[in-house]
């Protein structure tokens, strides 16, 4: 008997894409059981503390799953969690093959599932669309391998690129189709980043706003993002909106510019102040302080700043995802740039790879990766 596995694994990424929006800080993960060419069980990992995939799939079967091959996006977990070894539910359940998507990233645990299902004698056949799969945790696959978040930059412009006229003036730039799809940008985030002047100057709250008819993020399952605020100072004031309602916000400052007085009001307020080191230009430490957000079990985060520090982003080598909304409009020469970055001549040029062109209502939705990211991912992305 032929199978095809690419077929049958291309079915389990689209049940993983299912939980885009709940399963962070775990990474979305599909599942496909198949017997005679059949599928008898599907599932994926809905949300942190509950089922994986593998075991959801296995109690969705429809009939026994001895025999059965099994398609997983990622390699069956072996440790206990908060829940069980996803490998000893399908040596349990006597399935003959286990195809697997990619192996798991975490070089602690990668390859260990595999293991333990080869040597209860289950056939084992991948990596099986690989890229395809690595799609679908860029921030886990990242902060397992490197310690760091996946950053999103997400921006609005004009046609002639401006986000914003000389006065600051930017509501609105894009148009309603556009803004609603930065909420679902927002929805499969884990933090959300701003700094502390757009928090000045607008007073946003940055949370995710979801209409009930969304067809494709349900309001009442998505978490809301921590917000990250960007503060050298700590000079944000403790009724900022960005604060509250009372999910998570951290706040990041250079801890000998903090007064102290200050720093109790905003803690006793349920506000998390966090500390780093100043750069070596004068400013908040940017790589500690995405480092300390993996640390917490950050996978991906969207930035939504201004030109400064959107562009402190760029130069530090942050920002693996450019996302541009340009709206068919043009606001001068004299409005705001997207970036502010000190380049004097062309071979300063940073340069973008174009990575996928899609229509968003009236505006056109633009995805760059910068030039600073390792050949392999290039490489695979041109493929």
């Amino acid at each position: 008997m032929t199978y095809n596995h690419e077929y049958w694994m291309a079915k389990a990424i689209q049940l993983a894409k299912k939980g885009r929006y709940t399963t962070h800080p775990n990474p979305r993960v599909g599942c496909v059981l198949v017997k005679d060419q059949q599928i008898i069980g599907q599932g994926f990992h809905v949300k942190a503390g509950e089922g994986h995939a593998e075991v959801n799939a296995l109690a969705d079967a429809k009939q026994d799953a001895v025999g059965a091959t099994a398609y997983v996006t990622l390699e069956p977990c072996s440790h206990q969690g908060k829940t069980p070894p996803c490998a000893d539910a399908l040596i349990k359940a006597g399935v003959a093959r286990v195809v697997y998507g990619m192996q798991d990233p975490n070089p602690e645990v990668s390859g260990n599932g595999l293991a333990k299902l080869k040597k209860a004698g289950i056939e084992i056949v991948g990596p099986v669309l690989e890229a395809d799969c690595e799609a679908l945790n860029p921030g886990f696959i990242k902060r397992m391998r490197e310690g760091l978040p996946y950053v999103r930059v997400k921006l609005a412009m004009s046609m002639d690129g401006r986000t914003a006229m000389e006065s600051g003036e930017s509501q609105w730039i894009t148009c309603p189709a556009a803004r609603l799809d930065v909420q679902r940008l927002r929805a499969q985030s884990d933090a959300i980043v701003t700094g502390i002047g757009s928090v000045l100057a607008d007073n946003p709250s940055m949370t995710v706003r979801i209409d009930n008819n969304d067809q494709e993020a349900d309001p009442k399952s998505v978490r809301q993002p921590i917000r990250v605020i960007m503060d050298t100072a700590l000079s944000i004031l403790p009724e900022a909106k960005i604060l509250y309602p009372t999910h998570q916000a951290w706040v990041f400052s250079v801890e000998d510019e903090v007064e102290e007085e200050h720093l109790d009001v905003l803690t006793k307020k349920g506000v998390t102040v966090r500390f780093a080191p100043r750069s070596e230009d004068g400013r908040l430490d940017l790589l500690d302080a995405m480092e300390q957000l993996a640390d917490a079990g950050i996978n991906e985060v969207l930035l939504e700043a201004g030109a400064e520090l959107a562009g402190g982003f760029l130069e530090a080598g942050l920002i693996d995802e450019i996302v541009v909304y340009m709206a068919p409009k043009l606001l001068g020469s004299s409005a705001r740039p997207l970036f502010k970055l000190p380049l004097e001549v062309m071979d300063e040029a940073v340069e973008l790879t174009l990575k996928s062109v899609r229509q968003v209502g009236q505006d056109v939705r633009l995805v760059y990766l910068p030039s600073y990211l390792d050949d392999d991912f290039e490489a695979d992305f041109e493929e």
